[in-house]
């Protein structure tokens, strides 16, 4: 696989998950139980960041989920890996996802945490595929629109490679 084009550099994204933390603070009170949920692994690092500039109260979960299965193309179906560990009934809480294609595993995981009966749900995703939607899912906290490219850095991976690179870049699956 050739070295990643940069697609958003660094200064990029943390421009811009300053701005995401500032509205995030801004749309929650400090008596709120604030409840941030990495969606792993693309998410682990966003997370951390996001989570860093916060100036409200909170606390963080995981869950896994997989949709790939072992190629590059979603298979549309959604397993859950592994769920929240904590309790977040009467919680707010915010899925932090790396990316949204085609929108299948953020609406899974809207439906199954509200399951959990929190006090809301609400979501942030660091890049989005506006034109891979196949279901209709609202992002409420979104760091870029992206093209259908295949991109890694920052926590996005093409099989497991490139995930730690510091910016976003595009890089193609046939190579």
């Amino acid at each position: 696989m050739n070295m990643p084009v940069v697609l958003i550099s660094e200064e990029e994204i943390q421009s811009r998950v300053l701005e995401l933390a500032g509205q995030i603070s801004a749309d929650y009170d400090a008596n709120d139980e604030l409840v941030l949920v990495g969606v792993l692994k693309g998410s682990f690092i966003f997370l951390a960041d996001l989570s860093r500039r916060l100036t409200i109260p909170r606390t963080i979960e995981f869950i896994a989920v997989s949709s790939y299965g072992s190629g590059s193309r979603s298979t549309g179906a959604v397993r859950l890996v592994m769920d929240v560990r904590g309790n977040i009934e009467g919680k707010h809480v915010l899925i932090v996802e790396d990316i949204v294609d085609t929108g299948h595993t953020l609406k899974y995981l809207i439906g199954m945490l509200e399951s959990h009966r929190p006090a809301s749900v609400r979501t942030c995703a660091l890049v989005r595929k506006a034109e891979s939607a196949e279901v209709d899912v609202k992002v409420d906290y979104l760091g870029f629109d992206i093209g259908n490219e295949w991109v890694v850095g920052y926590g996005l991976d093409y099989a497991e490679q490139n995930r730690t690179l510091p910016y976003i870049g595009v890089v193609s699956p046939d190579d």
